[in-house]
């Protein structure tokens, strides 16, 4: 065989695989999930699997966002993922009035807590953090408190009535648990051990260009503050910047951008784990379309990439792709 005959023969094998590729149809690429609109992913590693709880936004034509429910996947693989039932309604928060906002669940004391952004009714104007409970990480979750964990009128310096959005939980190695949020403002405070009371006082570690979706993570002895950023002098879309810190306590230390702006995204949110021997960053961007709906400022779409790390700790930039985690695992987004 030539080799202008050899090569014509590799392209007719591998073209039905490239064009595949483009359009994220192998199990496992990105957008992850492609039957309806996500965002703001969260992840949480339970056993042998990894749930993945979503936003889920139903806005139609000129909306901006439309999001009424928190939905949560599972998968052992990263591949093949399970679509279960909506967790919950933002009506199950019987003082809360609309905005099923970003969320997170967390393993504590044998339960599921789950905290998440929500609009509060009038008797306490602007956004607000809420907690359920559940016995299980699929759900159902109910109101484990019966009222907002945190309301705008707790976050007094802030700039505007939305401030408290977007939380995510840690539970440091002493077994004690930080709930840090915001947006243009970043907080963090500690948790009671009843997961449902402010323990102490809320203090603000606003990093640079910090917009919203902030992440807690650890890895080793170094701590981690991933975060949707937004520098206005350069960017018109969020990217995902992130600091360091020796201590959950601080001091912060800023290290830069992390990743570009999602496709046809202005928001961005990430959320971090590791699962079966590598790191992953889940995000979210705008280029899925279903039916005659194409993406936009709410209609989005969640996808994974490889989290990797530099020999001091430092995170190498994240890039977006179509593989994805479908691609063979670099060897510094291992697990050390």
């Amino acid at each position: 065989m030539s080799v202008r005959v050899a090569i014509a023969a590799l392209a007719c094998l591998t073209t039905p695989l490239l064009a595949q590729d483009r359009m994220g149809t192998v199990p496992g690429s990105n957008p992850l999930f492609r039957t309806v609109f996500t965002a703001d992913p969260a992840p949480l590693v339970v056993g042998d699997t990894l749930y993945l709880y979503t936003g889920h936004d139903v806005a139609q034509r000129d909306e901006m966002f439309n999001m009424q429910e928190w939905l949560v996947w599972s998968t052992k693989d990263m591949k093949t993922w399970q679509a279960h039932p909506a967790i919950m309604n933002v009506k199950d928060f019987k003082w809360a009035k609309k905005d099923a906002w970003a969320a997170q669940t967390i393993q504590k004391h044998g339960k599921f807590w789950f905290y998440a952004a929500v609009e509060h009714d009038d008797t306490a104007p602007g956004k607000a953090i809420a907690v359920a409970v559940s016995d299980r990480p699929t759900g159902p979750f109910s109101d484990a408190k019966g009222s907002a964990l945190i309301t705008n009128q707790m976050t007094p310096k802030g700039t505007h009535s939305w401030e408290d959005i977007d939380p995510t939980v840690f539970t440091d190695d002493d077994g004690a648990t930080y709930i840090a949020w915001g947006n243009r403002q970043a907080y963090i405070a500690k948790l009671k051990p009843n997961m449902i009371e402010i323990d102490g006082e809320i203090t603000e570690i606003t990093p640079p260009h910090f917009e919203e979706g902030p992440w807690l993570h650890k890895r080793g002895k170094l701590y981690y503050l991933t975060y949707a950023s937004l520098d206005r002098s350069k960017h018109r879309d969020e990217r995902i910047s992130y600091s360091t810190a020796p201590s959950i306590k601080g001091p912060w230390t800023y290290r830069g951008e992390l990743a570009d702006s999602g496709k046809y995204s202005f928001t961005i949110h990430p959320g971090i784990t590791a699962f079966k021997g590598n790191w992953y960053i889940f995000m979210h961007n705008a280029a899925l379309a279903i039916g005659d709906q194409n993406g936009s400022i709410g209609r989005r779409a969640v996808t994974a990439e490889y989290l990797r790390y530099n020999a001091d700790g430092t995170l190498k930039r994240v890039p977006h792709t179509v593989a994805g985690v479908t691609a063979p695992a670099p060897a510094d987004a291992r697990v050390r």
